[in-house]
């Protein structure tokens, strides 16, 4: 099975899933994570249709969270708070308006997979924005994928960049 073929697979079936509980699940998994408890800077995303979603994480007081803005090809960190006004991007996804930082503030960056394998490849949507993000990151790699979605292999390539931890339902 090629990676297209894979994301095709993984696309349909996670519309039968109880996304909103399997997000909960994930949400209470992180807050326990010593990683994500130490962090004071979080890389999030904003959900898709059927992604996991990690919104809840906003209502933690104690954090700065960001959200990713595609510039050309590459991926920006930029400030959001609960709330904050976003525009909806070329790849439908919700980014916000603030201006970038450095990604080198970024203790913590979660990151959106439509599944992982267990040596800690993630296959994202294949735009590779997110690989080249985290080649020069320093941070902790935090991905959450449905248990259901994680395999034996994603077929990662040379390119493709490992991350520290998944966390699953």
């Amino acid at each position: 099975m090629t990676k297209a073929e894979l994301r095709k697979k993984i696309k349909k079936e996670r519309e039968s899933l109880d996304i909103n509980k399997i997000s909960e699940e994930i949400v209470q998994k992180i807050l326990k994570l010593k990683e994500y408890q130490d962090a004071k800077n979080v890389l999030i995303y904003y959900p898709l249709e059927n992604e996991i979603s990690l919104l809840e994480l906003l209502k933690d007081k104690e954090k700065n969270f960001y959200l990713p803005k595609i510039d050309g090809n590459n991926l920006l960190c930029c400030p959001y708070k609960d709330g904050d006004e976003t525009c909806l991007s070329c790849f439908k996804t919700c980014e916000p308006l603030s201006e970038s930082c450095d990604k080198n503030i970024i203790d913590i960056a979660i990151i959106p997979a439509l599944a992982c394998d267990k040596n800690g490849y993630r296959l994202g949507y294949g735009g590779g924005f997110y690989d080249r993000f985290l080649k020069h990151f320093n941070g902790f790699k935090l991905c959450c994928v449905p248990n259901c979605f994680l395999l034996d292999s994603v077929f990662p390539e040379n390119h493709d960049i490992r991350v520290d931890v998944i966390i699953t339902d």
